[in-house]
């Protein structure tokens, strides 16, 4: 575990969390709690983290919520936990409550209309072995597993004719690991994090865990009020406080937070 924020006082911080009054954990998915697959169907929790993330939700005191570009209930069977946490899915568009109800924003019609282009822009990428993921506000293009030429030709591609459809206000063209994405602006993790944070009260423990580009939005956006926590097993620049490595220094972090919290 490495600080990267010279201002923060982790042992400080570590040593709150038994004595607020809330507490909040809030984990990306893909590459933070699971490492990464070829098959996104297969992409299982590291060992222990679903015991982990039992084991905190049954000591209670903590709010866990998962917030992922992957859709929402695709994230339920992947944790296999008996009673799920809140997830916000598809980069904050969606919101899966743990009592079952599932609130989902849907990007203007204008919005819909660019991104059915992109989809069907995207099936001659399918043929030289590219995998598309719809998702509520926009569609993702993986080609983790890929040769390496094959990948540079499909990502050459996907700009080519993506980019044009991303010249307007209302979407972005977003790298990731393993892939591109075109989304509408309506939402992202950092909106998932504001919205958390507007339900949560001062006196409080928060932290973000997350490893792709895609979270440096929510790393700036819990900073003010909590810790921002890269996980992978190589650093990378980021605005994170905090590096840990998987699976151990998770599971450690995890484990520490349930220990800690359990006592108040």
């Amino acid at each position: 575990m490495q600080v990267l924020s010279p201002g923060l006082n982790l042992s400080d911080f570590l040593e709150r969390i038994p004595i607020v009054k809330e507490r909040v954990l809030m984990l990306d998915y893909n590459g933070t709690l699971a490492p990464f697959q070829v098959r996104l169907e297969r992409a299982s929790p590291y060992p222990g983290v679903t015991e982990a993330l039992r084991d905190l939700m049954d000591a209670g005191g903590t709010r866990v919520v998962i917030v992922s570009g992957r859709r929402a209930e695709d994230l339920v069977p992947l944790l296999a936990l008996v009673k799920h946490p809140e997830i916000w899915g598809g980069h904050g568009w969606e919101r899966l409550l743990p009592d079952g109800r599932l609130r989902v924003q849907e990007p203007s019609p204008a919005e819909m209309r660019v991104l059915e282009q992109a989809m069907q822009m995207a099936q001659e990428l399918l043929r030289a072995g590219a995998r598309v993921e719809r998702k509520p506000g926009s569609i993702a293009l993986h080609w983790r597993g890929l040769p390496a030429l094959a990948v540079a030709r499909i990502q050459e591609r996907a700009r080519a004719s993506w980019s044009t459809l991303a010249q307007g206000d209302a979407l972005d063209l977003l790298a990731f690991d393993g892939g591109i994405e075109l989304r509408a602006k309506g939402c992202n993790k950092q909106h998932a994090i504001k919205a958390v944070l507007s339900e949560t009260g001062p006196d409080s423990a928060i932290a973000y865990l997350g490893d792709d580009i895609t979270d440096e939005d929510a790393f700036v956006a819990v900073k003010p009020r909590g810790v921002a926590v890269l996980v992978r097993p190589q650093f990378r620049e980021t605005a994170a406080d905090v590096w840990i490595r998987p699976p151990r220094e998770l599971l450690a972090f995890v484990r520490h937070w349930r220990v800690k919290g359990s006592k108040s």
